[in-house]
């Protein structure tokens, strides 16, 4: 399989290592979908049962304002703050491409 989005940042040669953020981003949520996010074989995960329930969205937007707004008051400037609210942000996308 062709990486087209790796083969893209090294044509573009991204300024501000864009490149390697979006990687990070990536490697980020790749990883939560191993954690305790997601249960049970099938990979149902929490967020799942909060779009059957019909808040999913408002539930990505409060999470992803919550993160934001964390970020440099609790462990200092935590990086991980961040990757959590881009995740969130990212999900919200996903709700808005269903409308």
């Amino acid at each position: 399989m062709v990486d087209t989005f790796g083969l893209l940042c090294y044509i573009c040669n991204m300024k501000y290592n864009e490149d390697k953020i979006l990687k990070e981003i990536s490697d980020y949520i790749k990883s939560t979908y191993g954690q305790h996010y997601s249960v049970g074989t099938d990979g149902f995960q929490v967020q799942d049962l909060f779009k059957t329930l019909n808040i999913g969205k408002d539930f990505c937007h409060a999470n992803a304002i919550k993160y934001l707004c964390r970020y440099g008051k609790k462990n200092g400037y935590n990086r991980a703050d961040l990757l959590k609210a881009v995740h969130y942000v990212i999900l919200l996308l996903n709700y808005d491409k269903e409308k």
